[in-house]
């Protein structure tokens, strides 16, 4: 296969660059918009939540979709596609005057989670051998740079502007993309022919949606509560079927021997932990400072200063982002994904034990921040070391899809230990702040032992399916 000239994947990196990068951020732009959008609406916490949730959901679903039909179909066409309903749904999210309109929107927009792997997935096929790692390093990184960003910035844009803002700058953004994905990135020639396994594909979204509403409702309904039990183990029920569908079809959605390899499945839990810090991190620290100076230990900050908080984060995902790709040329993916996670547990006991100032919490978020950079960089890198090549979309979407879920659980619970804590009037105790942020820290040992578990070296992979399927003759024929 012939690879892009030098030129050519740079460009190709930049413009995949700018749309990972724009996805995440509106991902968090909204969460500081939140109060603003309830009371301009005349609607409730709940509905609001959804705005949030809804997107959750539509990124779980999608992401690993989207990365099977690039492999299917052409890793180009589809990021369009991807590229094309999120700006309709960011358009229809800033022109929309109801809640309705809105979560609509936000749905819509959650099917650009499929940028990430369909990104990595043109990575792998295009760029020269010894540019691969930086290449998915750098997009994988800005998952999390984008995210810490949002936070920072959606503050300064609302009280400038108003929330409508924060959907018409992402757009104008995803517009150039658009033209700039069909202009300059050449399609892949690789391919995993076969069909869409439309039974799996809904088992699989209704068990992942079950599970997701659950965990996004608990806060409400209560981790105990009967509607929360019944629908986890709904959820369950139905993703062992979608498993027991996938291990029995010829052509299955996501094949569940390849989730099985050592590799995949502990890169894949240390995702899912770290995405519990960092979506949790993003609900915690701007919180705690904004807790009035009376309750004895929050900063009473506004809502802008709030979001400064997690500057040092973003400004250490940038340096290490950029530091992972030469780590992983010299040391292999592992190494920076078990730096990585133990800085994230190490950042999280500080802030468990020592947050009394703002220096104090600075110096943690900045040592989570290049925790982030140097995991992220590495889990997609690990992921396509591991899989075939015509499984790398899939295969980076479910890693993709873990982030996300571990990311819905750790705000979940986070928000639980806080409202547990919450003896009278609306600030939890200093305790139930310790508490929160020692679970992370728990987590991000979890995600340390996972990163123990991955294989050295990668196994020898091969191009080439099953033999005894139809995707596997087409595919071979092709090579």
């Amino acid at each position: 296969m012939t690879h892009s000239p030098p030129s050519s994947y740079r460009v190709t990196l930049a413009v995949l660059a700018v749309a990972a990068c724009t996805f995440s951020l509106w991902q968090s732009l909204l969460v500081p918009a939140l109060s603003d959008i309830q009371h301009e609406l005349h609607t409730s916490a709940v509905a609001v939540s959804w705005l949030i949730t809804g997107q959750l959901l539509s990124t779980s679903v999608f992401t690993p979709i989207s990365g099977r039909l690039g492999d299917m179909f052409g890793k180009k066409r589809v990021l369009i596609i991807v590229l094309l309903i999120s700006g309709v749904g960011l358009l229809v999210a800033a022109l929309g005057q109801t809640i309705e309109l809105l979560i609509l929107g936000r749905v819509l927009q959650g099917v650009g989670g499929g940028i990430f792997p369909l990104g990595f997935g043109i990575i792998r096929d295009e760029f020269p051998p010894d540019r691969v790692a930086h290449g998915i390093g750098l997009l994988s990184s800005l998952l999390g740079i984008g995210g810490t960003l949002g936070t920072v910035i959606a503050g300064p844009v609302i009280e400038a502007w108003n929330y409508h803002a924060l959907f018409w700058i992402p757009l104008v953004v995803i517009v150039a993309a658009v033209v700039a994905t069909w202009r300059l990135i050449p399609e892949s020639p690789v391919r995993a022919p076969g069909r869409i396994n439309w039974l799996a594909t809904i088992l699989m979204s209704i068990g992942l949606t079950s599970i997701l509403v659950a965990i996004s409702r608990a806060g409400d309904w209560g981790w105990g509560g009967t509607r929360t039990l019944v629908l986890i183990a709904f959820g369950a029920a139905v993703l062992v079927a979608w498993i027991w569908v996938e291990l029995h079809s010829e052509v299955p959605l996501i094949d569940m021997r390849m989730m099985r390899i050592r590799g995949v499945w502990t890169t894949n839990l240390s995702a899912f932990m770290i995405g519990v810090g960092l979506y949790a991190s993003q609900f915690l620290i701007p919180r705690y400072v904004q807790e009035p100076t009376s309750t004895g230990y929050g900063f009473g900050v506004s809502v802008v200063a709030a979001g400064l908080f997690l500057l040092p984060a973003t400004i250490a995902q940038l340096c290490f982002g950029q530091l992972a790709g030469r780590l992983e040329r010299r040391l292999g993916p592992r190494q920076p994904l078990l730096l990585g996670s133990m800085l994230c547990a190490v950042s999280f006991f500080l802030l468990a034990g020592l947050r009394g100032s703002a220096a104090e919490v600075c110096v943690a978020t900045a040592i989570f921040g290049a925790g982030v950079a140097l995991s992220f960089a590495a889990l997609a890198t690990l992921i396509v070391g591991f899989v075939r090549q015509d499984q790398t979309g899939v295969a980076n979407g479910m890693n993709a899809v873990l982030r996300t879920t571990g990311g819905a659980v750790g705000a979940q619970l986070a928000a639980t230990i806080l409202t547990a804590h919450t003896v009278s009037g609306d600030s939890p105790t200093a305790s139930g702040y310790t508490v929160a942020f020692g679970m992370c820290g728990l987590a991000g040992l979890i995600a340390v032992l996972a990163t123990l578990l991955i294989p050295t070296r990668p196994r020898a992979v091969t191009p080439v399916l099953v033999e005894d399927s139809p995707a596997a003759q087409s595919s071979t024929a092709i090579a």
